[in-house]
């Protein structure tokens, strides 16, 4: 097997990493503490193409392969994950959903405006009692015509109110099932449509979360996404590559924490000599540096399937469970080897640890990634 990467995505990766050193990582700590999404930082992300990488580019999208994708979604995830993940839902749930199953008056209307970052995207499936479970959603849209009668309330949707184009998933007939469901396309400014108020989060403070709610409103039949009830297949195979970015971002997070606390260990001393030269230390970087590269190849294999027209439902779900895992162990260890410093703020760890926690929940929870994993190696 070949691992080593094209000259092209060596140079998408530096890119990828100069851009979240040069412009993210400055004000990164105020923008958690204030919960500021990072406009300017977005909007620069658009014009180099990060917004849009795997789109075509007859769209304005880059045209790039998923390995590229989740190599740019590390080195930013490095530094803030909360950047990163609104490059993650534009890419992969949104962009995606739209090139692969759109039509062509909907992606030159909306896809041409989200792949270089001049609107924003958001994905809408979760629901108060219905997260990763699209069948038990409430959120209906009654046909009438020419146009569909949307209402309800979507919880938990990154890019709430920073996006203007919405991926909105509800029944057009309960009575089928997961059959009877419908994926529209709704624009920011259609009445009946508001925004929630932002949800205070433990972590990626700088991503704007927010709850939606739809009173009555009114969405043109040509917004509708594929066939009649073909929403649950378009949700659920978007998320099946949302699980791939995800996965990218904790190992992202990991990756920067392991950075972080690998250079505090030759500077900090302690009896007399650098802490790296402590036993205790030196193993810790040792676990943490073997699991992140394990996690690593998981999630390039997943990429990797995705690229080769592979089924990527286990890989995808088998990446996002472990890298999560691996986000939360690592960053948890980078915490211990800052000591005191690890609790403080200006040393970034105690972020990124509250940022890992989120990739174990989002893109459906650890336990509904074994669900998948469970079904799929159970099948035969």
């Amino acid at each position: 097997m070949d691992f080593k990467l094209t000259e092209e995505h060596e140079m998408i990766r530096q890119a990828a990493r100069d851009f979240a050193i040069n412009e993210l990582k400055p004000g990164v700590i105020e923008r958690d503490e204030k919960q500021e999404f990072p406009k300017e930082q977005v909007k620069k992300m658009g014009e180099l193409g990060f917004m849009g990488m795997m789109a075509s580019p007859e769209y304005g999208g880059g045209g790039m392969d998923t390995v590229s994708y989740v190599l740019a979604m590390e080195e930013l995830s490095k530094i803030d994950a909360s950047a990163s993940v609104v490059v993650s839902v534009n890419n992969s749930l949104v962009c995606w959903g739209l090139d692969t199953y759109g039509t062509e008056a909907q992606k030159e209307k909306y896809l041409s405006k989200l792949t270089t970052g001049e609107k924003i995207g958001a994905f809408c499936l979760s629901e108060p009692e219905a997260g990763s479970d699209a069948t038990s959603q409430k959120t209906t849209a009654i046909d009438k015509g020419d146009h569909y009668i949307l209402n309800g309330t979507k919880n938990w949707i990154t890019n709430g109110s920073s996006a203007e184009i919405y991926l909105v998933i509800a029944h057009t007939d309960k009575q089928k099932k997961h059959r009877g469901i419908n994926a529209f396309i709704v624009e920011r400014g259609m009445e009946g449509f508001e925004v929630g108020p932002k949800e205070q989060k433990m972590g990626i403070r700088g991503s704007d979360t927010h709850s939606l709610t739809f009173n009555d409103v009114k969405v043109p039949k040509e917004n509708r996404i594929g066939e009649d009830g073909f929403g649950f297949k378009f949700a659920m195979k978007t998320l099946a590559g949302g699980r791939i970015g995800i996965a990218a971002q904790a190992l992202g997070i990991a990756a920067g924490a392991y950075e972080l606390a690998k250079e505090y260990s030759k500077i900090r001393k302690a009896f007399g000599t650098e802490i790296k030269n402590h036993q205790a230390i030196a193993f810790k970087l040792a676990d943490m540096h073997t699991s992140i590269e394990a996690a690593r190849h998981m999630v390039m294999k997943a990429a990797w399937d995705k690229d080769n027209g592979n089924n990527y439902d286990l890989s995808g779900a088998m990446a996002k469970l472990y890298a999560s895992q691996v986000a939360m162990d690592v960053t948890i260890e980078a915490v211990q080897v800052h000591g005191g410093n690890g609790y403080v703020k200006e040393y970034h760890v105690e972020r990124m640890m509250r940022d890992a926690k989120i990739t174990q929940i989002y893109e459906g929870t650890s336990e509904i990634q074994k669900i998948v994993i469970s079904r799929s190696i159970l099948a035969d």
